[in-house]
């Protein structure tokens, strides 16, 4: 059987199957004729198949509402002929029974257009999201980020979660960030953002300075919007810099904190008091600070958005992340983003309704020559 749109833009099976669609005909058919017999008054019930076209035109495909369509102009003039109605009276209902009809096969043509203009629509914001981040997994001489990046393809859904790794001369630096809103506008923050890090990662010698950079682009972002129309919007971040044996420093902007996996114990890195996001700067008391956490051989760091954190069951649970991970530092997963992604999934019992991005960070074996390197140019690059 062939996959069709839904109503709500998403691609699957249509609501109604031929088996189901064809029990559901045959069955309401019998029910009113039976019943309109059964009565034996002066008021009719045939007229009441008329309906059933339209109820067809919701629910299923244009093919299914014709042949419904069909099927009732048919049973009308077979049972009205079984009652001895005058030739005129069946011609008229046949033609307006077939008049209904023809509209609802015409409603369902819409419905079906318009649903599949809006998945390409939807399809097309997904796909320019996933073009905005590098595939995983990005290499640099420091570590390897591995992980896993689910838009949502739902045009007044699709948000601004974004990552980053950036070869510098002062080590690796790590970003992962969740634009405020939905939507193309968020996408286009979410570029303005990814723009500033690939270049203040290489320029600037601190992390701090990198992370000033950013908000400077968010607040010429909102600027602009603002100009246009548009809402200002925020953007939570968690910058990391990684360089040798040193741990990791990291500068929090309103994000989650990132998880340490070792030994078998999965612990919430020690950041203190997250900094206000990117775009409040000006409203803050203090200026935000570096902070740093060890980050041993052997371990694995887990940074993630708030897709994840978020997620609930269909009770209205929050899903259990440190639990699970704690549950799995024993024996890591081969693939831990995906395992992660995969039991959100079955935690929550339905498609993720938010983006979802989760970034495994390990240190880069030092014993083998085949590790691939980002080389300098693309440290240098804003857009490669």
């Amino acid at each position: 059987m062939r996959a069709v749109v839904t109503d709500d833009g998403r691609r699957g099976w249509p609501l109604l199957s031929t088996p189901v669609f064809a029990v559901a005909l045959a069955g309401v058919t019998v029910l009113v004729v039976g019943m309109d017999m059964a009565a034996r008054t002066d008021v009719r019930l045939l007229p009441l198949l008329v309906f059933l076209p339209s109820i067809v035109s919701g629910l299923g495909a244009v093919w299914q509402t014709a042949v419904a369509s069909v099927w009732v102009v048919l049973v009308v003039l077979g049972s009205l002929a079984h009652l001895g109605a005058d030739l005129d009276d069946n011609l008229l209902a046949a033609g307006f029974t077939a008049m209904f009809g023809l509209v609802s096969v015409l409603g369902c043509r819409y419905r079906v257009r318009r649903a599949e203009e809006v998945h390409r629509l939807r399809s097309a914001a997904a796909a320019l999201q996933r073009q905005i981040v590098r595939p995983l997994p990005l290499r640099t001489a420091d570590v390897v980020v591995d992980g896993l990046y689910q838009p949502v393809e739902e045009d007044a859904m699709v948000g601004g979660d974004m990552y980053e790794v950036a070869a510098s001369p002062y080590g690796t630096r790590v970003l992962i960030a969740d634009v405020q809103g939905k939507g193309l506008p968020a996408i286009g923050t979410a570029l303005a953002v990814l723009g500033a890090f690939r270049e203040a990662a290489y320029r600037e010698d601190t992390l701090i300075g990198v992370v000033q950079a950013l908000e400077s682009a968010v607040a010429r972002q909102n600027t602009f919007a603002a100009r246009t129309g548009e809402p200002e919007r925020l953007v939570t971040a968690l910058v990391l810099g990684i360089s040798g044996q040193l741990g990791v420093e990291a500068v929090n902007c309103g994000h989650l904190a990132p998880y340490v996996i070792h030994d078998g114990d999965a612990r919430e890195a020690e950041l203190g008091e997250p900094a206000v996001p990117l775009g409040l700067a000006t409203l803050a008391m203090t200026s935000r600070r570096s902070v740093r956490f060890p980050f041993p051989d052997g371990a694995t760091l887990l940074l993630c958005t708030d897709g994840v954190t978020e997620a609930r069951d269909r009770s209205g649970v929050f899903y259990p992340l440190e639990e699970r991970l704690r549950s799995w530092a024993l024996a890591p997963p081969a693939r831990f983003a995906e395992t992660l992604g995969a039991d959100v999934r079955d935690f929550t019992g339905a498609a993720p309704r938010d983006d979802v991005a989760i970034l495994t960070v390990s240190r880069t074996p030092r014993d083998t020559g085949t590790v691939r390197h980002f080389s300098d140019k693309i440290g240098q690059s804003a857009f490669s």
